[in-house]
């Protein structure tokens, strides 16, 4: 028999359950979004995205479409909490990517800076960032930088599941600049480097003119040198937040925090767009405070609320939540927990624009 072309609004069908999950819960798959990525957005609201909706939508979307069945571009598995038309904020998008064993995200690289913060990891799950394969351990927080190749890997028998964070909707909305992206001719791109080269060209000791050949060619020009590619292990950030609970006095605002550093210059921002930090808030209420930047966090463990104005935002693990600019705001903890907290503070620092606050009593 003669083979047909599959249709690939056909190979893309949702099942009418899925789509009654996704839209019950303000979720959107991937695919369906990346049109509409370039233009304007409403302002956003205060939100929470629960865990248990989104886990459920991302198991249907898995039972209805694999990997290979989606159309070339963002071949990605992704569903895409919804707050504005297409993403969660106007500067910071997130969504949540899965991969099943014996699949791979095909390689591609983009303008926008990304990274990946692993929810349901495996030793055996990899993404392929710049010739180097890096583990995604649970709570492993692994970048992807400007115009470099990126492929993921899941060799384990475990479905893996990790947040994705890019600054599309910065980089195409608010500065409508121009998204360079490009696939690569391979699914997989050859893994160049031996474990740990990254890491080891970004410690106490590193070659003259940055690492490799100083550069990460593509076409972008800029003042700083672009975030390296790295892998930030989940064990050293939670022994840090615990010395610093244990030795010094917390933030009002924000508990005991940590940033991510870029590993070019060992100072935040991680990116020049987007700065992140791991939170521990101990029991009871921080203080309120507001700013003009944009949050989101991710729950890592724990439940409380966080009350922006007149809302109160409850949150366990792995949900996800926004704290709109302006919005005055304060975390209260059940007990202990921990955030991974993303802003896009250094867009408006590089203006000399941020302005924080307390309100007036």
């Amino acid at each position: 028999m003669a083979q047909t072309e599959s249709d690939p609004e056909e190979l893309l069908e949702l099942s009418s359950e899925t789509r009654a999950i996704l839209e019950e819960h303000s979720l959107r798959p991937l695919w369906e979004v990346e049109d509409e990525m370039g233009t304007a957005l409403d302002d956003p609201e205060p939100g929470v995205w629960k865990w248990d909706d989104i886990r459920e939508a991302i198991d249907h979307i898995e039972e209805d479409v694999p990997i290979a069945d989606l159309p070339p571009g963002f071949q990605r598995r992704v569903a895409v909490p919804i707050n504005t038309a297409h993403a969660i904020s106007n500067s910071i998008y997130v969504g949540i990517q899965t991969v099943s064993p014996g699949e791979t995200a095909p390689s591609h690289r983009h303008g926008a800076n990304a990274l990946r913060f692993s929810i349901d990891g495996h030793e055996d799950m990899k993404t392929v960032v710049a010739g180097e394969e890096f583990p995604m351990q649970d709570n492993d927080l692994i970048t992807t930088p400007q115009w470099e190749w990126h492929d993921h890997v899941n060799d384990s028998d475990e479905t893996a599941a990790w947040l994705d964070v890019l600054d599309l909707p910065l980089v195409l909305d608010s500065m409508n600049a121009r998204n360079v992206f490009e696939n690569h001719e391979l699914e997989r791109q050859p893994v160049t480097k031996t474990p740990g080269y990254w890491d080891s060209q970004y410690g106490n000791g590193r070659p003259e003119g940055g690492a490799g050949d100083g550069s990460i060619p593509g076409p972008f020009e800029g003042i700083r040198e672009p975030t390296p590619p790295y892998r930030f292990g989940w064990d050293e950030m939670l022994e840090a937040l615990r010395q610093r609970a244990d030795n010094d006095e917390p933030d009002p605002h924000d508990g005991y925090s940590l940033s991510y550093v870029n590993p070019a210059t060992g100072s935040p921002p991680l990116f020049p767009t987007m700065t992140f930090r791991a939170q521990l808030l101990q029991e009871g209420p921080t203080d309120p405070h507001f700013h003009n930047a944009t949050e989101v966090y991710f729950v890592i463990e724990g439940e409380g609320a966080t009350h922006v104005g007149d809302e109160a935002l409850e949150w366990s693990q792995w949900d996800v939540f926004i704290v709109p600019p302006d919005e005055i705001h304060h975390h209260e903890p059940d007990d202990e927990a921990i955030l991974l907290g993303m802003s896009d503070r250094p867009v408006l620092e590089a203006f000399n624009f941020y302005a924080e606050a307390e309100p007036s009593s």
